[in-house]
């Protein structure tokens, strides 16, 4: 592997990361994709 190669790896892998990073805290705040983004109408299927 190249060093760019490594660099790209490393860029992706940081970006995926805060993208779980950022879904754990969404879900741990009430928010979720499934319902909108409010727990709170969408029935209880986010919990």
């Amino acid at each position: 592997m190249n060093i760019g190669t490594i660099i790209t790896l490393a860029i992706v892998a940081a970006a995926a990361g805060l993208a779980i990073k950022s879904m754990i805290r969404d879900k741990k705040n009430g928010k979720s994709l499934q319902c909108g983004g409010d727990c709170s109408r969408c029935g209880g299927h986010c919990h």
